[in-house]
């Protein structure tokens, strides 16, 4: 049951969600929101691919504790990004005696950041909001696979060779490899779950790793389906009644 307060924030249509002047609206009177749990839920895994002293980046922080509660339990070097000014600015703010965290707005497709200076970039829900308007799970419209693509991208780009995504999401193995899954992006790909009553997943894709088999055929598999000429359908023309008398209903 979602809560009043909560569901004043609800947009009029999914779309919003990609929209950055309704986040900066949202995050002008919102607290804090947290997809998929807070850190306590899945700390148990970031703890067997994350070092403490690791440099972390946070992708599309948005207004959620995970980096404050990272820095509590002893992570030192956190940088988070957000495309909403309102929301970086309201963050650093409201944690400027935390030395470690820094807040910088900018685009996930084209950060400002050298390459391979990142031991883990950790998104939590930052794809799946990319992905909100998308209807059908297993093929994914043009403009969302460049959109994804651009970020994923990035993200390699970023990381240092052994340096890993973190990637925490609602969306089962069988959907999101079929986006992780790219020789191109030069990571390998495991995946783990948490939740009791329901299932949330925790990918880790480590840089400089090949796809194992199964991954790589994935992958050309999905090649080969991009690439197959389309099926042409012939449909009979509806020149007379005949033509619907002989339609079996």
């Amino acid at each position: 049951m979602m809560s009043t307060s909560r569901m004043e924030y609800l947009p009029d249509s999914n779309a919003r969600y990609k929209d950055v002047d309704y986040w900066n609206e949202r995050y002008r009177t919102e607290e804090s929101f947290e997809w998929f749990g807070d850190f306590t839920k899945f700390d148990h895994l970031l703890k067997q691919h994350v070092g403490t002293e690791e440099n972390i980046l946070m992708l599309g922080c948005g207004n959620s504790a995970l980096s404050y509660d990272m820095y509590r339990a002893g992570y030192t070097s956190i940088t988070n990004v957000d495309y909403s000014r309102v929301c970086v600015e309201s963050m650093a703010e409201r944690h400027k005696d935390c030395a470690q965290l820094s807040w910088l707005c900018m685009d996930a497709r084209r950060m400002a950041f050298p390459d391979g200076v990142f031991d883990v970039v950790l998104e939590k829900g930052t794809l799946d909001a990319m992905l909100v308007e998308e209807s059908d799970p297993w093929k994914v419209s043009e403009n969302a696979a460049q959109l994804l693509h651009q970020v994923l991208l990035e993200v390699s780009r970023v990381l240092k060779p052994g340096g890993r995504f973190i990637s925490v999401t609602f969306a089962q193995p069988h959907f999101r490899k079929r986006l992780y899954a790219r020789a191109e992006y030069d990571w390998s790909i495991k995946h783990y779950h948490y939740g009791s009553s329901f299932h949330y997943f925790l990918y880790v894709l480590t840089k400089g790793e090949e796809l194992n088999s199964e991954d790589s055929a994935l992958e050309r598999r999905l090649l080969e389906e991009a690439e197959a000429p389309p099926i042409n359908v012939r449909f009979q023309e509806a020149d007379s009644e005949d033509f619907l008398n002989n339609i079996g209903l």
